[in-house]
């Protein structure tokens, strides 16, 4: 039988909530108190743990960008590489702390003078995993060109790792259509999108063995716009004047991602599922 890794990945962590119930669902899946993902794919493991945790930090940290200290709280409840996006630079202590972060990794088309790193290569049951984050360009800030520099830097990445998982960060789900088949071609395990924070129910496994999803979620509160509170955001929307936003209460929380099984061997995944926890906090309180 083929060897195969098992990679669990989550949606945009958005502030205390979210930090929450990431730590509370690895711990209940870690002490078998939950199941982790379904038996529908026929190598599963044994185990009840991912072999990894990739997760989308940019949020983090009180809904915007993330501190160090709250990099190293995430670290300490399970995670093992952190993406991110537009709003990683939005704690400006991450200048002191990016250089030195080796789990965590800005977009890549960030031009080469900024800060920090646009993949990491993770070693894990003998596999040499690359992470790679990307940023889109329809409606959002300009950046540069996420399709030539993915096609140039391929040959390179593919000499250095068996697996490689890309967080194509985009708020068009037509970009990240076109980034995932684009991907494909090129022999990427899986393009991961995130950015919406609204799971979508398109997960597939494309032509070459590319896992895809257009949108992996969020992990956050649930009762709330994309995490952050309901009142807030209605007030921008109805009035178009400036807002600040604030994160959504703690009580009732949900987790989004995906879980991919990826063949060591051949690079190709061939199992993707998505992977939604939700958790009443307010009962805890009752008793």
């Amino acid at each position: 039988m083929n060897d195969y890794i098992d990679i669990l990945f989550l949606g945009d962590i958005v502030g205390k909530p979210g930090r929450i119930i990431v730590k509370d669902y690895l711990d209940k899946i870690k002490n078998n108190e939950i199941k982790y993902g379904s038996d529908n794919f026929e190598h599963a493991k044994s185990g009840n743990m991912p072999d990894f945790v990739i997760a989308n930090v940019e949020n983090a940290s009180h809904g915007f960008g993330l501190t160090e200290k709250n990099y190293n709280e995430l670290i300490q409840a399970g995670i093992d590489a952190f993406t991110s996006g537009n709003h990683i630079w939005d704690r400006k202590d991450v200048f002191e702390y990016i250089d030195n972060a080796r789990k965590l990794i800005r977009p890549f088309n960030y031009p080469k003078s900024v800060p920090g790193k646009g993949y990491e290569l993770f070693k894990i049951n003998g596999a040499s995993i690359c992470v790679i984050n990307v940023l889109g360009r329809v409606f959002m800030n300009p950046i540069e060109n996420p399709w030539t520099l993915l096609e140039e830097e391929m040959p390179k990445l593919k000499q250095k790792s068996d697996i490689i998982i890309l967080d194509f960060h985009a708020e068009a789900t037509a970009e990240k259509i076109s980034y995932g088949y684009f991907a494909d071609n090129l022999g990427l395990s899986a393009v991961i999108g995130t950015h919406t924070h609204v799971q979508t129910a398109d997960e597939k496994i494309l032509k070459n063995g590319c896992a895809y999803i257009s949108d992996a979620g969020f992990c956050g509160a649930a009762e709330g716009v994309i995490g952050m509170d309901i009142d807030s955001s209605l007030k921008r929307l109805k009035t178009s004047l400036p807002e600040r936003f604030d994160v959504a209460p703690i009580e009732k929380t949900e987790l989004n991602g995906v879980r991919i099984v990826v063949n060591i061997d051949t690079g190709k995944s061939e199992f993707i599922e998505r992977i939604k926890y939700f958790k009443d906090f307010s009962e805890d309180n009752k008793r």
